[in-house]
């Protein structure tokens, strides 16, 4: 059977009416973070004239946004048709975790001895939106929001390279669990957790700092494993 645009429930993501001039890089952030949540399945077909009108844009924006998106690898060009989002396997997921743990953890209980309290006070506004976002079950929102928070974190090492690696392995992610969890009303108790990661950093607690981390890397795995379901 041919690939044709998909026809399922339209994805969850916001208009840019009224939002930051620069169409293309925008649409990029806002593809990709509904990418990462999972509001858009891997193995359907979408196209840019079929996203424009939800995201407020012309076509060309959303065209020239997955082309961005397809060098990335989080989608395929289907021709003549739009693009299939890229499938990722559970060992993908597993190595992708692995390598998150291995940089991100001793990376942040490093933070409780050397970052500035200022610094680190600086990212509670981010770590309230992810909360908000999660209370709103703007999914969206929500990825965007971690992704600044997470990389604006590790950047107070001062390893510019590290934040770049971290950036790569959370754009191949998927969520596909966030969805559940919002359903479920425990989105909000995940997004606490990074309210709580500043609190013992601020406490220069390295211990909980490290307890933290673990858990919420073990929430993500979680996350990721949640996979949607397929259509027979």
């Amino acid at each position: 059977m041919a690939d044709r645009p998909s026809t399922s429930s339209a994805p969850a993501i916001p208009s840019l009416g009224g939002r930051r001039p620069n169409y293309r890089e925008r649409v990029v952030d806002v593809l990709r973070a509904a990418l990462i949540a999972g509001e858009l399945r891997p193995g359907e077909v979408y196209s840019a004239p079929g996203l424009a009108p939800r995201l407020g844009v012309s076509a060309t924006p959303v065209r020239e946004a997955v082309l961005e998106l397809a060098k990335e690898g989080m989608v395929e060009i289907v021709p003549n048709k739009g693009f299939r989002v890229t499938a990722v396997s559970e060992k993908q997921l597993d190595e992708y975790t692995h390598v998150r743990s291995l940089i991100e953890t001793p990376t942040t209980v490093g933070l409780a001895a050397t970052a500035g309290p200022e610094d680190l006070e600086a990212l509670r506004p981010v770590a309230q939106e992810i909360v908000a976002s999660a209370r709103k079950g703007d999914l969206i929102a929500y990825v965007e929001a971690d992704l600044a928070f997470h990389l604006g974190l590790l950047a107070l090492a001062g390893n510019d390279h590290l934040v770049e690696v971290v950036r790569d392995l959370r754009r191949r992610s998927r969520l596909f669990g966030l969805t559940a969890l919002v359903r479920a009303g425990r989105l909000t108790a995940s997004a606490e957790e990074h309210l709580e990661l500043l609190d013992a950093l601020l406490a220069r607690d390295e211990r909980a700092v490290r307890e933290v981390m673990a858990r919420h890397l073990g929430h993500v795995r979680g996350l990721w494993a949640a996979r949607p379901p397929t259509d027979d």
